[in-house]
């Protein structure tokens, strides 16, 4: 089984948001713990997200994800949880 990262999700996060709010934004480790919404990403963003880490890491997400996993540490926790019940 693929870990999902931090890493991997600053990459997916960049290539799903408007260009204008990642580029006035440094993810990273110190974000880990910030709101999707204090970064500046909107609910489409995390949809694309969220349905590019499906297609990637071969996992059925649900939306709702979007909502318990407010942050992006969070995100990354539960779809290694998903990943790791899949297993």
């Amino acid at each position: 089984m693929k870990e999902f990262t931090l890493d991997d999700l600053v990459r997916i996060l960049r290539e799903c948001a408007d260009p204008d709010v990642w580029t006035e934004i440094e993810l990273g480790r110190g974000t880990a713990d910030e709101d999707f919404d204090s970064l500046g990403y909107d609910s489409l963003s995390l949809f694309n997200t969220l349905t590019r880490i499906e297609n990637e890491f071969r996992v059925e997400l649900s939306f709702d994800i979007v909502y318990t996993a407010a942050t992006p540490g969070t995100l990354v926790k539960v779809v290694n949880e998903v990943l790791l019940n899949n297993a």
